[in-house]
């Protein structure tokens, strides 16, 4: 039976390190675009990915501009193992699913990057109604966030927003609600639906 306290609820979803494998991937690029060996590459970096060799956001971008232009970063990333199964059971229990992802920050690549994007969700089977490309998260109307940038999920959370911390390497410091996986987010889903449920909302 369908959860009628998930009815009409909208979760923001973010694509990089939450559903889709954007570390794993962008590691095996940097590997080439430094010509290191893949296994000299931590396989958990910090946020800015200094232990691959990226020192300054000028030599990120031109990283990032060589994996989306030249390797189809966003088109040959796995998936994060439970993404597709949860998503898919939320979305047939009546949550609406509202992709958020900051993915066109490097100019000129935009077309490619969307493209790439759809492809992407498509070929993988995630379940979505709302695609929003934006820098400024909480300006995108959701009930759940789920995020793994550290300072998307300060952000949120600063504005009151209720934002599950997808765990990885470069969000340890952050404190609950933490998902260790796709079945965590889906219980703390239902967790925060059963308690907006409980409380009258405007």
């Amino acid at each position: 039976m369908p959860d009628k306290s998930l009815d009409g609820l909208i979760l923001g979803v973010d694509l990089d390190g939450v559903c889709a494998d954007f570390y794993g991937r962008m590691r095996e690029i940097a590997a080439e675009w430094f010509e290191r060996p893949l296994a000299e590459l931590t396989e958990r970096p910090s946020y800015a990915l200094a232990e691959w060799g990226v020192e300054t956001p000028a030599q990120y971008a031109s990283l990032h501009r060589f994996a989306v232009l030249q390797r189809a970063l966003f088109k040959t990333c796995g998936m994060v193992p439970g993404a597709r199964r949860y998503l898919r059971r939320l979305s047939d229990e009546g949550v609406r699913i509202r992709i958020i992802t900051h993915r066109l920050f490097i100019d000129y690549s935009h077309n490619e990057t969307v493209v790439q994007t759809t492809t992407w969700l498509d070929d993988h089977g995630i379940p979505y109604r709302d695609l929003c490309f934006m820098k400024d998260k909480e300006q995108v109307g959701a009930d759940i966030y789920v995020d793994d940038s550290p300072e998307n999920i300060r952000l949120l959370r600063d504005r009151g927003l209720y934002t599950i911390c997808f765990a990885n390497s470069t969000n340890q410091d952050l404190g609950p609600p933490i998902a260790g996986g796709w079945e965590d987010v889906y219980n703390l889903v239902h967790t925060r639906a059963e308690a907006l449920n409980a409380t009258p909302r405007d």
